[in-house]
């Protein structure tokens, strides 16, 4: 199984083509949950086909929503869901902490903490 959670950046835009697929063993899974445009979904839809891959997960894609025609509808052992994988009580729990982390570290004049680098992206 590969499991892609990498932010969206110049770098890996298009990370996982035809190629990572191809160095995958047959009857892997892919699950993505991070970011779309990171994974070639022609490259996917084609792996899903051949069943080199036999399965696939997708929270992200491309564009979103997707659109009703698009063929990744169409691809065999592939589960889309609505780009809701952050969404959970852990998450939103820990949102929460960082945040008044942050309020009460900028009152003080503090570095604040999990900041992000605008030239890595993230």
């Amino acid at each position: 199984m590969l499991a892609v959670s990498a932010p969206i950046t110049p770098r890996t835009r298009g990370l996982i083509g035809p190629s990572q697929i191809e160095l995958l063993k047959p009857g892997s899974y892919l699950l993505v949950v991070s970011r779309g445009k990171i994974v070639d979904e022609p490259a996917l839809i084609q792996a899903l086909e051949s069943g080199k891959l036999a399965g696939a997960g997708l929270d992200v894609t491309a564009t979103e929503p997707l659109p009703p025609d698009d063929p990744l509808w169409q691809a065999p052992n592939l589960i889309i869901t609505p780009h809701t994988s952050a969404g959970s009580d852990l998450t939103w729990s820990l949102t929460w902490s960082i945040l008044t982390e942050n309020i009460g570290r900028f009152i003080r004049g503090e570095e604040l903490v999990n900041v992000v680098d605008k030239e890595l992206g993230y």
